[in-house]
C-alpha cells in the first residue's frame, strides 16, 4: 500500500501513523533507536507490505501490470489502491478526506525533530503539492506516477500506467475493495499485539 492507506491503517495515534508513513526509509533494526510509537508504525508498515506483497488479490491486479512494468507492477498497484481509497473515503472514514490530511500534515510538522533525513527531504513537496490529496483524481495519479517515473531515469514508464487504470478501472476498484477488508481486519489485529 501506499502512503494514504499506511497513515490511515494507523488508526488515531500520531506517532504511529508518522512511523508507519516514513518506515520504507528505514532499514533493519534502525527503528529500535526512535520514540516506540515511531517504532509500532514501522513494524506495522512492514506488517501491512508483507500481507499485502502476499495476497492473491493484490497480486491478481498486479498481473494486468507485470508484462509492460515488470518488478514496479506492485509499486504502480499500491498508487492505484490507495486512489480507490481516496475516492471512496466516506466508505471508510467519517472525517472529511481533506481535514484528514492536513491533520496528518499537521502532525508532520510538529514532529520534525524525529523524522528521517529521507521524510524531512520529501516532506515540504508532498505538502505543497498536496500528493495526497491529489490521490483523489486520476490525473493526481498521473501525475505522482509521472514523479516516480523521473526518480527511475524514465526506465519504470509509470508514467503510462494510468492507461492500465481507465482500461481495467472497474476491475482495479473491485479488487481494492476486496482486498482492503482483508487488510483493515489484519491491520487493526496488528495494532491491538502493538
Amino acid at each position: 500500500m501506499n502512503f494514504l492507506a499506511h497513515i490511515y491503517l494507523s488508526g488515531n495515534n500520531d506517532f504511529i501513523k508518522i512511523g508507519n508513513f516514513m518506515a520504507d526509509g528505514i532499514r533493519g533494526k534502525h527503528f529500535e533507536t526512535y520514540p516506540l510509537g515511531i517504532q509500532k508504525g514501522i513494524i506495522l508498515h512492514r506488517t501491512i507490505d508483507t500481507f499485502t506483497d502476499s495476497h492473491p488479490i493484490f497480486r491478481e491486479s498486479t498481473k494486468k501490470l507485470h508484462e509492460r512494468y515488470h518488478h514496479y507492477a506492485g509499486v504502480i498497484v499500491d498508487i492505484f489502491y490507495d486512489h480507490f481509497l481516496a475516492k471512496n473515503w466516506k466508505n471508510y472514514s467519517d472525517e472529511n478526506l481533506a481535514v484528514f490530511i492536513n491533520n496528518f500534515y499537521h502532525s508532520l510538522e510538529q514532529n520534525k525533530d524525529i523524522l528521517s533525513d529521507r521524510t524531512l527531504h520529501y516532506m515540504p513537496y508532498m505538502i505543497k503539492q498536496n500528493w495526497l490529496l491529489s490521490y483523489q483524481t486520476v490525473e493526481g495519479i498521473k501525475d505522482i506516477l509521472t514523479q516516480m517515473d523521473l526518480r527511475t531515469k524514465n526506465e519504470s514508464k509509470m508514467r503510462f500506467a494510468t492507461e492500465e487504470l481507465v482500461d481495467y478501472y472497474d476491475e482495479f476498484e473491485k479488487e481494492f475493495t476486496a482486498f482492503f477488508e482483508d487488510l483493515r481486519t489484519h491491520s487493526k489485529q496488528k495494532l491491538i499485539s502493538l
